[in-house]
């Protein structure tokens, strides 16, 4: 039984395919864990060009998602669904934001492009918008791989083990073999010392201490 679907409303799906399907995302959606359904906005657009934006009202430069396909593709879902609107004007997205929304069954994700979205699909359709950082970018596809990432981690089983997530075990600085290697100017660079104790409580202080969450 899939634990979650994700309806992504987008004008270039393809963007998303290799990426999800790689490393662990890839095996989760094998497994059935979650389930992440592409919906092309030109599907939605009337006219013989599939015209999915248009011209702002007051002039300026660039072109605007129009409301009416974006309307029309959210309702082609028919299962109940949080809506989310990706936007740099947005709440920035955090792990709180994450957990919250990995108890969804559906989340229906809109991916803008262009100048922007016509501002009434956030104020009548999204229940909430999202930015991944201060920062613009051309479009909602990258915001919607991350958030997809993100979410799937809270799913059980995708993960190997649930201590895996940083927000159970820390987020700290990690080291691996060798103990020591040579940087630039002849300088040594070692493991910290608390990390080679064998000490398991001195490595569990050492891992409070440098964590970021």
């Amino acid at each position: 039984m899939v634990m979650l679907n994700i309806h992504v409303i987008t004008i270039f799906p393809e963007a998303f395919e290799s990426y999800l399907k790689t490393s662990i995302l890839g095996k989760a959606q094998k497994k059935k864990l979650f389930k992440i359904n592409f919906i092309n906005l030109r599907d939605f657009a009337g006219g013989k060009h599939k015209q999915v934006d248009d011209s702002p009202y007051g002039g300026g430069p660039g072109m605007v998602l129009k409301f009416e396909p974006i309307y029309k593709a959210v309702k082609s879902i028919k299962a109940k669904s949080e809506i989310i609107l990706f936007s740099a004007s947005g709440k920035k997205l955090d792990s709180k934001t994450v957990r919250r929304l990995s108890k969804n069954k559906n989340l229906i994700l809109i991916c803008g492009r262009y100048e922007g979205v016509d501002e009434r699909v956030a104020q009548n359709i999204a229940d909430e918008t999202i930015s991944i950082g201060n920062y613009i970018l051309s479009g909602g596809e990258l915001p919607a791989l991350v958030l997809i990432e993100a979410l799937s981690r809270h799913i059980p089983g995708v993960l190997g083990k649930k201590e895996s997530l940083e927000e159970i075990k820390g987020s700290y600085p990690v080291f691996t073999r060798p103990e020591v290697v040579a940087a630039k100017g002849g300088r040594k660079l070692r493991v910290p010392k608390s990390l080679l104790s064998g000490d398991h409580e001195k490595i569990r202080e050492w891992r409070r201490k440098h964590s970021k969450f």
